[in-house]
């Protein structure tokens, strides 16, 4: 146990999100105090001595938490020998209609949105039936949870109660091996190669379902895929979205710079002027060519349903809905974004058409490919059968990594296997509703995802996976290196 704490170097903790960890005199594994800490403390005042028991699961305790827009979610903590681990489930606003259930107790309590049934599941059900496992043997974990469960979608326990425990097993079995969690999640994974920090995309103009303005495009982002090193990347990023704050305040008023769910801004302007806005910011920062911009459309949130009809003014004022150049079939949606991509230096489209217009998203992927990445995010779902429908139909090139989508850590990694060997982009995603949980910088790294979205370099719970990022690429410094513009192939391609 001691040698294990030491190869850590310190960093341990941060990796699994555990409480204080420290080896006794009599060669006892103790902790400090935890919210369950009775159970905790029985469950870790043994003997150690082999890897196997470093690893056993000795408890499992949930609560219900909130979420970074106020809303319940599921936080986890598994007990194992070497300490308590910690896990917070997200929760997003635009979700696709294909994801795994997100369990919600529905009623009056939080709006319907509370969570205690599936932490009863985790305490009751999932728990118990875990206790004794080895957190080394992630798939093992992963496909028992699934098989309790017993549906195609995790409804019936829920995918919040799962990847709870799913993702607190990571962390615990990274801690049993002596492993920073991006190296566990790595080796998890099959990935030997040389690990590469990603490029972030800053989602610093919000629209859509993250904003309360008229916008109908959902994010967009700044990519400083130019930069040498993913410090510089944060430095340019953090530049570019203080002066963009500016370039708002002078155009629409200070109100415009008041934040959205992502720590986006949501100035009142329209799909093409937003991108005006984040180019005259990139400029005044001083990064012009630095900087490549992208989008997540999210069209699923403004596609009329029944007809071939895209609105952009599904977000507007009343009065101003109903102008015919605002409603779009899918392919004059797709000659806009050709239009677009003339003027503007874009080359991510996330969502570009609804999760179910797989016409249009096959009609529109072969033919940009060569420049653009196309990224699929309610399409895929994160799930490995719409992954393989989206190959085989050329849908897209580039799947968005949502641990909550799918609903367990062994699915997401063969998610990303998957797509890899389609010879897909990988663009690593946290979800609107956060928590300070920051397991998917750990996940961007180990996967060699190349890209990674967590917000704009603003609110606790986004920085807290940016800062993350930077302590690895401290860690490793000298054998890692910043993927800039080669994010669409890193090093390991599965």
């Amino acid at each position: 146990a001691i040698a294990a704490a030491k190869k850590m170097s310190g960093r341990w903790c941060r990796s699994a999100v555990c409480a204080a960890v420290v080896v006794g005199a009599a060669g006892l594994v103790t902790q400090g105090a935890s919210r369950r800490g009775a159970v905790a403390q029985r469950a870790v005042a043994e003997p150690v001595a082999t890897a196997t028991e470093l690893a056993t699961i000795r408890g499992v305790a949930a609560c219900e938490i909130l979420d970074s827009r106020g809303n319940p979610t599921v936080e986890v903590e598994v007990t194992t020998p070497m300490g308590v681990f910690r896990a917070s489930v997200p929760s997003g606003a635009s979700t696709g209609v294909h994801e795994a259930v997100e369990l919600r107790d529905g009623g009056a309590r939080y709006l319907g949105k509370g969570v205690l049934n599936a932490v009863k599941n985790v305490n009751e059900v999932l728990g118990p039936a875990v206790m004794g496992k080895d957190a080394t043997e992630q798939r093992a974990v992963d496909e028992l949870m699934i098989e309790l469960d017993g549906s195609a979608n995790k409804g019936t326990l829920g995918a919040n109660a799962i990847l709870g425990v799913s993702l607190a097993v990571a962390k615990a079995g990274a801690a049993a091996r002596g492993l920073p969690l991006y190296r566990h999640f790595a080796d998890l994974a099959g990935n030997a190669e040389p690990l590469v920090l990603p490029v972030p995309a800053f989602n610093v103009i919000n629209g859509g379902s993250h904003a309360g303005n008229k916008l109908a495009f959902q994010e967009y982002f700044i990519i400083p895929d130019g930069a040498e090193t993913f410090s510089e990347a944060m430095q340019i990023g953090a530049e570019v979205y203080h002066r963009l704050k500016g370039v708002i305040k002078a155009e629409f008023g200070g109100d415009a710079t008041l934040i959205g769910d992502e720590g986006g801004f949501a100035p009142p302007c329209d799909a093409r002027s937003g991108l005006d806005l984040l180019m005259t910011a990139i400029e005044k920062a001083g990064h012009s060519g630095k900087c490549s911009v992208g989008l997540d459309v999210a069209a699923s949130e403004f596609k009329v349903p029944g007809e071939d009809c895209y609105d952009l003014g599904t977000f507007y004022p009343d009065d101003e809905r109903d102008d015919p150049a605002l409603k779009k079939t899918a392919d004059e949606l797709a000659a806009f974004y050709d239009e677009l991509r003339r003027d503007f230096p874009i080359v991510t489209i996330e969502d570009a058409f609804d999760q179910d217009d797989w016409a249009a998203w096959s009609a529109f992927t072969p033919r940009v490919s060569d420049t653009l990445q196309t990224v699929g995010d309610d399409i895929t779902v994160t799930n490995p059968s719409r992954i393989r429908r989206a190959i085989d139909e050329t849908a897209c090139n580039a799947l968005l990594l949502k641990v909550n989508q799918i609903g367990s850590v062994t699915e997401s990694i063969d998610a990303v296997v998957l797509a890899k060997q389609a010879g897909w982009g990988i663009m690593c995603s946290h979800r609107s509703g956060e928590t300070e949980d920051d397991y998917i910088a750990d996940l961007a790294v180990g996967l060699c995802t190349g890209e990674i979205k967590t917000g704009a370099p603003c609110r606790g719970e986004r920085t807290a996976k940016y800062n993350q990022l930077i302590r690895i690429e401290e860690e490793l410094a000298g054998n890692t290196v910043y993927v800039g513009p080669g994010f669409r192939t890193p090093n390991w391609m599965a």
